[in-house]
Order: C-alpha cells, then structure tokens, then sequence
C-alpha cells in the first residue's frame, strides 16, 4: 500500500509524561549503593588486594540529618507531584475538549460545504425556470406579431370571422386553441414553477449564510480551545520545572543518606524485583504485540477461515494493542467519543474488519488520522497516529496494517484514540468501542469509563 511520510502535526504536541520522582531517586540510589558495594567486594575478592579502610560510623545525629534533609526534599518534590498531577489531569481535560471543539468544526465545515452546492443548485434550477419562461413568452410575442403583420390582431370571435375560407377558418381556430390550451397555460404553470423556484433559492441562500456563521462560530471556538491548551501546557511545563530543580536537591540528599547508610542488599533485592517486573511487562506487551500481529497475518492468509469473531458482515479483529487509559463517555462537559490504548510509538494498527478508507492524512486535534469505512456500515477512526500506510479509497482487508501509534495532535503520550461510528458517519454518532469490539468478539476487556 502507498506510505505517505507526514510533515508534522497541525497542532502543538504535548510530550511524554515525565516519569515520577521515585523511580529516578530509586534509580540514583541503585547506582550510588552499587559503587560504594563494588569497591568493598573488590577489596575482598582476593589476600592480594589491600582492603580499604572501613567506612566511617555516623553518628545519630549525622544520620538525622541527612535524613531530615532528604525527607525535607522528598516532601517538596511529593507536593509539586501533586500539583502536576492536577495540572496533567487539567492538561488531559483542555486536550479532550481541544479534540471534541476541532471535530464539531470539521463537522461543521462539511455542512457549510453541503449548504453552498444546495444554494447553488437551487440557483441553477431558478435560471432554467426563468429561461423557460422566457421562452414561453418569446413564443407568444412571436404569434402576436405575426398576427399582427397578417391584419387579424382581432379578438377571437372576429379574427374567425375575418376568414377567407373554410381552410382558413379551420387553421385560425387551431391556433387560437393551441395559444389558448397550450402556450398561456404552460406560461402560467412556469411562472409558478419560477416563483417556488426562486423560494427555494432564498432559503437555500439563507442556510448557506446559517451555516457559515456556524462554522465562523465553531473556528472560534477551536482557537479558544487551543490557546486554553497552550496556556496549560505552559502552566504543565512551569510545574515541571520546578519539580526538577527540587529532585536534584533530593537527588543530592539521597547520596549524602547513602553514602552515610550503604544499603547494599536492600537495594539489589529492589532492582532485582524492578528488572523482574518489567522484564514481565516488556514480555506481556510483546507477546500482545506478537497476538495480534498473528491474528492479522491470518486474517489476511485466509480472508474466509473460520478464526477469530464473525458477523454477517465479515471477520472482526483487535485493532491495536495495549493499555487502555482513558475510556469512551462524558469529560469535563463533553463527550470522549472513543478509548485511548497507551503502546510504544510505531505500534501496529490493524483494520478490524474489511472495509475502504474514507480518509487518511492531517485531521484537527488529532494531528494525523485514518478514517475506515467498514463493510458492516459502521466508521473505524484512528487518532493521533504517527503515520499510516493507505490512501483515501484504498480497499483494505480484516488484519491488513493501516497505520501506526504516535503521538500527534492533542496528546499527552504515545497513544491511538479509537473511535466506532454505527451510523457510518464521519464525524458524529460516536458508540462505545469497548462495548462494540467485545459484542463482536474481539476482547478488549472492560472499562469503566
């Protein structure tokens, strides 16, 4: 499939979370304690090395203090954490709000779009009336100056009288008929038909104008929207760092604490516990990865087979991979229209069932976006994605790679927001993708919103 290389998100990205300070001042001590352990074990390793002097005995005192100072920091750095904590759920909240402000502007924008080829259709069908009007009457001018330039510009009744003949007689009252029953008729029938026409025009007009002071009202409120994200950001960002100027002063306690304590074993039990767990969740994310990179393939292989869930319109399978984060519903006074799932940047996003792209390439809040139609009716949106694989049009099948998680957009860490339309509207009738994806078979699991 054609793979499309963006040139950057349209809207300001928000980075990664920081992660929180324990894990750096466990870290720091890891490195501390190690050295201090390394150099009396090799003083030991051998009778040939001289074995260095011991290490000095702290006073209680000493140790109070060192560990005043650091609680002292630790304290600070544990308040700032939870003023980023607010600030990041704010952050979260303006991004959500941001997101939902730039779809009602597409949404908006679409109907504007609708709104001006009505009006101008409606202008083309009140010029063909008025056309046919015209030449209705062109008709009859022209019958009424050739009856004239004949002498029999006389009523009806004399104009028959006038005749020379019974041929005569018998072609002027045809034409008296046909004027009569046909040309003033139809005439009169168009002139109606231009009326209602130019009716239907004005208030295809006055929709237009409707729906551009709806997209001007819904551009507005985008920008508010943004500028609130930005201001977040840069309260997000100040918090930030102040949050780091006290984490290395409690970086610098907790050396002077261990230099003091020298916490060899305790802590190698802690790192030997850490690099267990995430050694399981590195293993767990890359057997999910490895799952729904098999259950792809297979699909692909064998379009038909009898794996994975089935409904009358095809296949179903998992569309990413993950952790879900934040679930579809009401935030903040609007509504999150899908479910965020958290995995690495470049994480594989698949087409949960065949269907043809409706679009695929910059989208508002978003960043960049990949909107499939599926063969069941229902739109599939992938938001915030890093770069995708198809182009609008393109016919994909059920497990077929479409795109990849990123970080785009609004968005405050690597991420796909998901989103299931029913009704296979682009931008409205949001469902929950958890609840449909588990209907069908696909387990997603459960989320609580």
């Amino acid at each position: 499939m054609h793979q499309r290389r963006p040139t950057g998100p349209l809207t300001p990205r928000i980075g990664r979370r920081r992660p929180v300070a324990r894990r750096s001042v466990r870290a720091l001590r890891t490195a501390l304690v190690g050295v201090v352990a390394g150099a009396v074990l090799l003083g030991s390793a051998g009778t040939a090395v001289a074995l260095p002097p011991p290490p000095p005995n702290p006073s209680d005192s000493q140790l109070g203090a060192a560990q005043g100072t650091k609680d002292a920091a630790a304290a600070e750095v544990g308040r700032l954490l939870g003023l980023l904590a607010g600030a990041e759920a704010q952050l979260e909240r303006v991004g959500i709000q941001a997101e939902a402000a730039g779809t009602a502007y597409e949404a908006a924008k679409e109907a504007l779009e609708m709104a001006q080829a009505a009006a101008a259709q409606a202008a083309l069908e009140l010029q063909a009336a008025a056309d046919e009007v015209a030449a209705a009457e062109a008709r009859i001018a022209l019958f009424s100056r050739d009856s004239y330039m004949q002498g029999s510009s006389l009523a009806s009744s004399a104009a028959l009288l006038d005749s020379r003949g019974p041929g005569e007689l018998i072609q002027r009252a045809a034409m008296l008929d046909y004027v009569a029953e046909n040309e003033l008729d139809v005439l009169g029938t168009l002139e109606v038909a231009r009326i209602r026409q130019a009716n239907a025009e004005s208030s295809a007009r006055a929709t237009r104008d409707e729906r551009a002071a709806a997209e001007a009202s819904a551009e507005e409120t985008k920008a508010a929207a943004d500028a609130q994200l930005a201001a977040q950001q840069a309260a997000y960002a100040e918090v930030d760092a102040q949050k780091a100027q006290y984490e290395e002063q409690l970086k610098a306690a907790e050396i002077q604490l261990l230099q003091l304590q020298g916490a060899r074993n305790a802590h190698d039990q802690w790192v030997a516990q850490k690099q267990a767990e995430e050694a399981a969740a590195a293993a767990a994310a890359e057997r999910a990865a490895r799952a729904a990179e098999e259950a792809a393939t297979a699909a692909r292989n064998d379009p038909g087979g009898s794996g994975g869930a089935s409904s009358g319109s095809g296949r179903y399978l998992k569309p990413f991979s993950g952790r879900v984060t934040s679930c579809f519903g009401p935030r903040w006074g609007v509504n999150h229209n899908g479910v965020d799932v958290a995995s690495a940047i470049g994480t594989p996003l698949y087409a949960p069932i065949s269907g043809t792209v409706r679009r695929a390439g910059a989208a508002t809040g978003f960043g960049l976006a990949v909107y499939l139609e599926g063969d069941d009716g229902a739109i599939y949106v992938y938001g915030h994605i890093n770069d995708y694989f198809v182009r609008t049009g393109d016919r994909v099948v059920a497990g077929e790679r479409i795109a990849e998680v990123g970080n785009r957009g609004n968005s405050t860490g690597p991420h796909v927001h998901f989103e299931v339309h029913p009704n296979g509207s682009m931008y409205t009738g949001a469902a929950d993708p958890v609840s449909w994806l588990n209907a069908r078979g696909v387990t997603v699991g459960a989320c609580g919103g």
